[in-house]
């Protein structure tokens, strides 16, 4: 296995390596938000603070920007802002990986770094690998320093879980309550339907399990990257269901993601209720949260989505690369519901204020131009108290708010084949726009909704406009470099 592992670990370095000496600029290059050094990026996994450091791991294909083998890539830094690449410290080279490092967490609390992941295994034959062919097995492993691992022991085997559920179990999240650790793996029931398994353990290595947790009615047919936490005092179920029916305000992607209101004593009985969506952009999956040394509960979400290629044609598969993170979101309980924005480390991003409008500045009516020489902006208007109102970026990316509907649509090739993502918005009082190269997320009323979408633009500088507001507000240009590969 070390021969097998050295062999990988030079040809992921030298596939790395050719795409960051490769000819030529990428004009879509992130430059804020964490990217693969090359090839293909998608759940984050192991997001924790340790001994100083943020480590955030991701599920990496280093070989194809459409994906492939997975592996574990990591960024380490010290303010969620500047980003060191680690490599790929967990790579598929056991019997119980062989066919992929998936989705995990990692664990803080006992003084080392414990990662809890998914080794897949896929059988040769005549296999659906839904309910055959497949092996999903709960690996465990630790590290000192964040970087080198120790040996991996399997937990949990096919044998292992219970009844009535296909070979889809996956992504386990670990916490600590007490002196009990609980792990919760999502799973993909026989009768198809989607539902969470809770375990217990004293020890971190024997779990044994206490229930399934799931709705009444069925609700999808899987549900991924499951993590339980309390937020402010109440409990939450954060899930990435497949196979909900598209709607019109919600729901509009082909898969979700977002978050359950638990009961108090959910761990013993109880339903979870009211799912509500973490994201209604185009591009937003597996998201995962952890808690930092400051006592933030953190998310980080999947700049993109899986299966989607007959709606969206991503032009920087050309360039050798797919996918994101996003920014790092601080949440907060309030009004009965989560609220999302990006953490305070952000505005180090800030580099230059280039336009500052305030409410006697302009006529409402009349359309407001603004140009930004860069392109790279951090946007936010407060106050808007109006019932219609149109930002445009680039003429084909338009942001309307009318009639107590806001939408997201792309009226040209800027949306790479996505035309609009809506949601129903009340009232709406404040926006900000974190826009990267080929990345913006769109938060309104200071998080309480969220649009997380890549676009595509030709140009070097973004031309901006606004139609419907007396209070343009104020734009920043972003810093150049926040995110190194080492390499």
């Amino acid at each position: 296995m070390n021969v097998m592992r050295d062999t990988l670990l030079r040809e992921i370095r030298r596939r790395e390596t050719e795409y960051q000496n490769r000819p030529g600029q990428d004009k879509w290059r992130l430059r804020f938000h964490i990217m693969p050094p090359a090839g293909w990026l998608n759940d984050p996994n192991g997001l924790c603070f340790y001994r100083g450091k943020y480590h955030f791991f991701f599920q990496y294909s280093p070989f194809d920007p459409e994906g492939g083998l997975k592996v574990w890539g990591e960024y380490t830094g010290t303010d969620l802002v500047h980003w060191q690449y680690e490599g790929t410290p967990l790579l598929p080279d056991s019997p119980w990986d062989c066919h992929g490092v998936y989705s995990g967490c990692a664990f803080t609390e006992d003084g080392l770094l414990d990662i809890f992941y998914t080794g897949n295994v896929k059988l040769d034959g005549d296999y659906d690998y839904v309910n055959s062919g497949r092996e999903a097995n709960t690996i465990y492993t630790c590290s000192e320093d964040g970087i080198h691992f120790r040996e991996k022991e399997c937990l949990l085997e096919m044998k292992d879980y219970p009844t009535g559920y296909t070979n889809h179990i996956r992504d386990p999240k670990v916490w600590k309550a007490g002196d009990t650790c609980y792990m919760v793996l999502g799973g993909r029931k026989k009768d198809n339907r989607g539902a969470v398994l809770l375990y217990a353990s004293k020890d971190k290595k024997h779990w044994e399990f206490v229930r399934e947790v799931t709705t009444r009615e069925p609700f999808g047919y899987m549900w991924e990257c499951p993590d339980a936490f309390c937020l402010d005092g109440q409990w939450l179920l954060s899930v990435s269901p497949q196979g909900l029916k598209r709607e019109e305000f919600c729901r509009q992607n082909i898969y979700q993601s977002g978050y359950f209101i638990l009961p108090e004593k959910w761990m013993e009985e109880g339903e979870p209720k009211e799912f509500r969506e973490w994201d209604m952009g185009f591009d937003f999956y597996a998201p995962q949260t952890f808690r930092d040394e400051k006592g933030r509960r953190i998310l980080v979400g999947w700049a993109g989505l899986p299966d989607i290629k007959e709606e969206y044609n991503n032009p920087t598969v050309e360039q050798g690369w797919q996918h994101a993170f996003t920014m790092p979101r601080e949440l907060k309980w309030k009004n009965g519901k989560v609220y999302q924005y990006p953490v305070k480390e952000a505005e180090m991003l800030r580099e230059k204020e280039l336009f500052s409008g305030s409410r006697q500045d302009r006529d409402p009516e009349k359309t407001q131009g603004i140009l930004v020489e860069d392109s790279c902006f951090d946007w936010e208007i407060k106050e808007t108290d109006s019932r219609s109102f149109s930002i445009k970026i680039e003429e084909e990316c338009v942001l309307k708010y009318e009639d107590g509907v806001f939408s997201l649509s792309f009226e040209g090739i800027m949306g790479a084949g996505r035309k609009v993502r809506k949601a129903l918005v009340p009232k709406l009082y404040s926006i900000r726009i974190l826009a990267d190269t080929s990345l913006m997320e769109i938060y309104l009323n200071e998080g309480e909704y969220v649009f997380t979408s890549r676009y595509y633009t030709e140009s070097d500088v973004r031309q901006l406009s606004v139609r419907g507001l007396q209070n343009a507000g104020n734009i920043w240009t972003m810093k150049k470099q926040t995110c190194l590969t080492g390499l």
